[in-house]
């Protein structure tokens, strides 16, 4: 059960049993005797161009966010609003970035989980197991849960998931900032056709990835 002020936070029934079955995983990991329960997620796997970014969240037992879900379930706006809650209530933070051109040398999968094998190092107290988004990760001493699906799942992979996604966002806009003909702060770098239609008439930028499109330059 949701302690008495997660309760107070909760603005429905509905949501209040939402974030319960969300808690399910960090329950039975507390059950379990672990201290210090992680969320680990990404953001970025299938734009055409900037990093991919990966956050490790560490929340406080029986911390309860009203409105938190998967990063790309909810809007822009409401992403900012959470992820300052997040950032406040959490008790620690990590983040991962890997840039395009190290994607461009390792591929996508392996820059993804550079990201967050960066992450984890980031975070204080080490976390004592790592709940992540559907995926595992080699050469790391910590026990570990992929989830599929986990940032619907997953009070902390979906905090995560909401880290990783504003962090690169607020990136990619900064970068709008300096190549401006391709209208980055409008789909962050995924494959619109109005990017794809950019990146035929000017080409690739610095932090276009070359992998993922060279199938639109000549």
């Amino acid at each position: 059960m949701m302690p008495e002020d997660g309760i107070q936070q909760a603005c429905s029934k509905k949501e209040l049993q939402r974030l319960n079955e969300m808690y399910a995983y960090e329950k039975e990991a507390f059950e379990r005797g672990y201290d210090t329960v992680a969320g680990l997620d990404e953001a970025g796997r299938g734009p055409l161009a900037g990093p991919v970014v990966s956050a490790c969240v560490i929340l406080p037992k029986y911390c309860f966010i009203e409105g938190i879900n998967d990063s790309k379930k909810l809007s822009p706006a409401k992403r900012e609003k959470l992820y300052d809650i997040i950032m406040e209530k959490a008790i620690s933070v990590g983040i991962g970035i890997v840039d395009e051109k190290t994607i461009d040398e390792v591929n996508i999968l392996n820059a993804t989980k550079m990201a967050m094998k960066m992450a984890v190092e980031r975070v204080s107290p080490g976390p004592g197991l790592l709940l992540i988004d559907a995926m595992e990760l080699d050469g790391i001493d910590i026990p570990q849960k992929a989830i599929v699906k986990g940032d619907t799942l997953s009070i902390s992979i979906a905090a995560a998931s909401i880290v990783a996604k504003v962090t690169r966002d607020r990136l990619i806009i900064e970068a709008d900032k300096k190549y401006p003909l391709y209208g980055f702060s409008k789909h962050k770098g995924y494959g619109t056709r109005e990017h794809i239609d950019a990146i035929k008439k000017y080409g690739i930028c610095p932090i276009h990835r070359v992998s993922f499109t060279k199938n639109f330059t000549v």
